[in-house]
């Protein structure tokens, strides 16, 4: 490639080079905000310094801080990356947008990792697929874990939402240089990413920076009161022996921090982050959670909806059939789940474990399946439904039911299992330890992945759209709409 044919984007702070392959020109590694590094460790994203002549961006660059686990039998890397590639400017975002681009549809993509790890580049999530088919498409990362999700006293909290908040604004201002459509905005993502998009729907600090959003594992449900994540707070201080401040927590270096939050994500940690309805909504997935009764997230959000926030922005929004058998089955725990047990795991987030149970099939069958299913529909699906009653806007829900054919066809249509089908990317995920296994359809990618496209291009679906009186539901799968019964965990979820 000679100089002249080198493609190039000018920004706010400087110009940048990228690189081009099969008519796709690639951007990585533009900074939207500062190294957030000393002084702006705990503040709000700044602008990014400028910089002087062309800045290379072909490289991924850093990443937040973080620490990823195995699982047994699977490869993790095409979900999250290869973990914490370490370096102070990190807040970057790479645009992938086919040669020539103007005023194409923009989405703008937010990785999920239960808000602790995951980056902008994992190879599931390349976007390469999206630029191919007339997208502008750009993937973000943002603070992780402490820095962004722990409410400090002295510090600004969810600044993991502000920093996606400054991306989109960055997004929206340079959309012409991208070759994109500042009117035709969409942000998608999947898990933690998910959840964060869902939360932003109903923020006055987001208001007017995307038309539609799709929401794929995720919801409105996760959030905490500031009080109670601040046990949180306090927990970790004692842990790092520090004050539970921003002073103290200003002087812990990365990997203290990733030592003291390994240390109380395990099972065993004691720390009760139930609020005053004796319910913790997050059902241990995570510590690390946005919260709300600020200026990001004034009220909770699904109350939020119900009040009007968000009825401008077109939402599709969806879960997995078998969302929980990630967390149980590649770690071998399921067959070893009796009564007791699940009523034990159930209990420590949810009140009235034994009757959520029994609602769900205990004693009638093995007591993981019946476990395993009601945290499907306590931890994603039922609250996604949620979500879509009180959104006042168009709404479409879909379910993904493919299950893969992984741990003896035991993995089925779990969390995650969409995201390879949505970017048509599954050579990242087939394969022996492959999430998807031997040979996934592609024929399903193709009408997923076009899917998504014609919803970001055009804001239109090929189902009918969703509300509490008519719960259109569009299995990806069989390619066909039902009427969604109300399931078992609308009776113990608010």
């Amino acid at each position: 490639m000679t100089n002249e044919d080198v493609p190039r984007l000018r920004t706010a702070s400087g110009a940048v080079q990228g690189d081009r392959m099969a008519g796709i020109e690639r951007f990585r590694g533009i900074p939207y905000a500062a190294a957030p590094t000393h002084d702006r460790r705990f503040e709000p994203p700044q602008p990014p310094e400028a910089w002087r002549g062309e800045r290379q961006a072909t490289e991924a660059g850093a990443t937040a801080p973080q620490r990823t686990r195995d699982l047994p039998g699977l490869n993790i890397v095409p979900l999250v990356g290869t973990g914490w590639r370490p370096g102070d400017d990190y807040l970057t975002l790479d645009v992938l947008r086919p040669a020539g681009a103007s005023g194409r549809p923009i989405m703008v993509f937010v990785h999920g990792g239960g808000f602790v790890l995951g980056a902008k580049d994992a190879p599931v999530q390349d976007g390469s697929s999206f630029a191919r088919d007339g997208i502008v498409y750009v993937a973000i990362n943002y603070r992780l874990g402490i820095d962004g999700f722990l409410p400090i006293p002295g510090v600004p909290t969810n600044l993991g939402l502000r920093d996606i908040v400054a991306a989109l604004k960055w997004v929206n201002a340079h959309a012409e240089a991208l070759g994109g459509d500042a009117a035709n905005v969409t942000v998608f993502g999947e898990s933690a990413g998910a959840m964060a998009i869902a939360d932003l729907v109903t923020s006055p600090l987001a208001q007017g920076l995307f038309r539609r959003a799709i929401i794929q594992s995720g919801h409105g449900g996760m959030t905490r009161a500031v009080p109670v994540a601040e046990r949180l707070t306090r927990k970790l201080a004692a842990v790092l022996k520090i004050t539970p401040d921003r002073a103290g927590f200003a002087g812990v270096a990365p990997e203290a921090a990733l030592d003291a939050m390994e240390k109380l994500a395990q099972p065993t940690a004691r720390l009760d982050l139930r609020d005053e309805h004796g319910r913790e909504p997050v059902f241990g997935i995570s510590r690390f959670v946005p919260v709300h009764g600020d200026d990001v997230l004034p009220k909770r959000p699904h109350a939020a909806l119900a009040d009007g926030a968000g009825a401008d922005i077109d939402v599709l929004i969806g879960s997995n059939a078998e969302e929980m058998n990630l967390y149980f089955v590649p770690t071998g725990v399921l067959p070893r789940i009796r009564r007791s047990l699940a009523w034990w795991l159930l209990r420590r987030s949810q009140p009235g474990a034994w009757r959520v149970l029994n609602a769900y099939g205990a004693g009638r069958e093995p007591a993981g399946a019946v476990l395993l299913r009601a945290l499907s529909d306590l931890v994603f699906r039922w609250p996604a439904r949620r979500f879509a009653e009180e959104h006042r806007g168009r709404t479409w829900m879909y379910e993904f039911e493919w299950g893969s054919p992984r741990y003896a066809d035991q993995l089925g249509a779990s969390h995650g299992m969409e995201l390879p089908f949505v970017f048509d990317s599954l050579s990242t995920t087939s394969g022996p330890e492959g999430l998807c296994g031997e040979a996934p359809p592609q024929a399903l990618a193709d009408r997923i992945h076009a899917t998504w496209v014609r919803f970001a291009t055009d804001g239109t679906l090929p189902w009918p759209q969703f509300s509490r009186e008519q719960r259109h539901v569009h299995q990806l799968a069989a390619d066909r709409t039902i009427e969604e019964p109300v399931m078992p965990a609308a009776a113990f979820l608010p």
